[in-house]
């Protein structure tokens, strides 16, 4: 599956902002979330190749709403990347358990986002 839409889900305007840059700059298209119920909507909706997930957000957060994604038959294949500063190994381990690829902790580089895309392309 080549990646080419990314959803970017995070609930602060200066981190949504930031990513999007990165994944775009990087030639992908970008659409956005502010929180998890969003992000499970716009997963459905728009079908993404990838998502891009903070994990502590107001509602639902993101560990609750990879668990509703990776659990609809119409959006399980979507690979979920956290993008988080909840970076302890248990945070990872926890991640991998809610149905999540991989866990990028805040701050991160560019070229660790765009790494985590080539290897999921």
């Amino acid at each position: 599956m080549a990646i080419t839409k990314v959803l970017v889900v995070d609930d602060s305007p200066i981190d949504i902002a930031f990513l999007t840059d990165i994944v775009s700059n990087a030639g992908y298209v970008v659409i956005t979330a502010m929180s998890g119920q969003e992000a499970i909507n716009k997963a459905k909706s728009e079908a993404p190749d990838l998502i891009f997930m903070d994990v502590i957000m107001q509602g639902t957060d993101g560990f609750e709403a990879c668990r509703s994604i990776v659990k609809d038959e119409t959006t399980k294949n979507i690979p979920i990347v956290f993008v988080t500063g909840k970076n302890q190994k248990a945070d990872k381990v926890w991640a991998e358990l809610q149905g999540g690829k991989a866990l990028i902790g805040k701050p991160y580089t560019a070229d660790q986002i765009v790494d985590q895309i080539n290897a999921l392309n």
